[in-house]
């Protein structure tokens, strides 16, 4: 997979190396899972492009308001791309990660960045492939236990 970084934080270094090897293994490792549609299997074979975007708390604030309304800082938003499109190479889409949370969260949960990190890279990825907590109790459950088993699996 093609992944572009982009730092829009100051004073919060990218781990690089580690986010390109973590989304193809991630990548790999969801198209391997049985709950992936046929389409959703080829987008991620074709190795599409994904874009990662870290801000401040105050950048990531601003964007939850004005694409969902909400006012606070959240970890990850998910912006999908243009996926099998006959005019541009394949994009799975764009994840905006606000670091200042991300490392509030690794703290929280007793973990070191990176591995907090590639939690919210693998949870805006699904979002990407089409998975939504937020419509149901069911949908939520699906989508963590396939989260949660991928992490376990990598990490």
């Amino acid at each position: 997979m093609q992944v572009n970084i982009i730092n829009r934080c100051k004073g919060t270094k990218t781990p690089r190396k580690f986010l390109v090897k973590w989304v193809s293994a991630v990548s790999r490792a969801l198209v391997k899972h049985k709950i992936l549609s046929a389409s959703q299997k080829k987008l991620l074979r074709l190795k599409p492009e994904l874009v990662i975007v870290f801000v401040s708390s105050a950048q990531m604030k601003k964007i939850n308001k004005q694409f969902r309304g909400k006012e606070y800082a959240t970890d990850v938003l998910s912006f999908t791309g243009e996926g099998l499109s006959d005019e541009k190479a394949p994009s799975l889409g764009e994840l905006v990660l606000c670091a200042p949370v991300i490392k509030r969260q690794a703290r929280e949960h007793g973990l070191a960045f990176e591995e907090e990190l590639g939690y919210m890279v693998l949870h805006g990825m699904l979002h990407l492939l089409g998975f939504d907590h937020e419509l149901s109790k069911a949908e939520a459950a699906r989508m963590f236990k396939i989260q949660d088993e991928i992490f376990e699996k990598l990490s």
